[in-house]
C-alpha cells in the first residue's frame, strides 16, 4: 500500500558508500514519467548525475552542503517552461510572477514526489535539496535559460534512520465546505 511508503519516507541526509544499481534509477524515473500533468504537458526532465566532479559543483552551489556528497547519485529535476510559455526567449527565477511558472513547477513536483515515494519502495533514500539560485546552478550542468531547476534529488542507500516528525492531525489542517 501507497500509504505505507508515505509514512516511512524521511529525508536522508547521510548514505551507505553503496553503488545504486542502474535498473532501480530507471524505475524511479518511470514512476516519474507516468506522473499526470495539467494538460498532459508532461512538464518534468531529469539529468542523472553521478561523477564525483558534477555533484561536487552542485553541492557547492546548494550553499556548499557537503552531505549532498554522500549520496552516490543526484537527480537534477527540472521543469520545461516552454510547454506552457510560447514566448521566443524568456528567463526565470525564484521571483517570477507568471501563473504558467506556478502550473508548471506544481506539475514537476508531482513527479519529484513520484520518485521520492518509488525509492522507499527500492530500499532507497532521497533528500528534496532546493537551497540555490536558478542563476549560480543552471551553468553548473549547462541547463538553458527557459528552464526551471524544481530540485535536486539526493539518492542513495540510507546510512541513518531518522525518527519520525510528529505531523498535525486531520482535524487541524482539514475543512469542509470554506475555512
Amino acid at each position: 500500500m501507497i500509504i505505507k511508503a508515505i509514512d516511512a519516507r524521511r529525508s536522508i541526509r547521510k548514505y551507505k558508500n553503496q553503488k545504486v544499481e542502474e535498473e532501480k534509477i530507471n524505475e524511479l524515473l518511470e514512476s516519474a514519467r507516468l506522473a499526470p500533468s495539467g494538460s498532459n504537458t508532461q512538464p518534468s526532465h531529469f539529468i542523472v548525475v553521478r561523477s564525483n566532479e558534477n555533484r561536487e559543483k552542485i553541492a557547492r552551489v546548494s550553499h556548499n552542503q557537503k552531505w549532498m556528497l554522500t549520496a552516490p547519485v543526484h537527480i537534477v529535476c527540472i521543469a520545461d517552461l516552454g510547454c506552457r510559455i510560447k514566448e521566443s526567449h524568456f528567463s526565470i527565477n525564484e521571483n517570477s510572477p507568471q501563473e504558467e511558472v506556478k502550473q508548471i513547477i506544481r506539475d514537476a513536483s508531482i513527479a519529484i514526489e513520484h520518485i521520492a515515494l518509488q525509492a522507499v519502495e527500492l530500499g532507497l533514500g532521497t533528500c528534496w535539496v532546493a537551497w540555490y539560485t536558478q542563476e549560480e546552478f543552471r551553468p553548473v550542468l549547462d541547463i538553458p535559460e527557459d528552464k526551471y531547476v524544481v530540485c535536486v534529488l539526493t539518492v542513495g542507500y540510507p546510512d541513518e534512520a531518522p525518527n519520525y516528525r510528529p505531523k498535525k492531525l486531520l482535524k487541524e489542517i482539514v475543512h469542509y465546505e470554506k475555512w
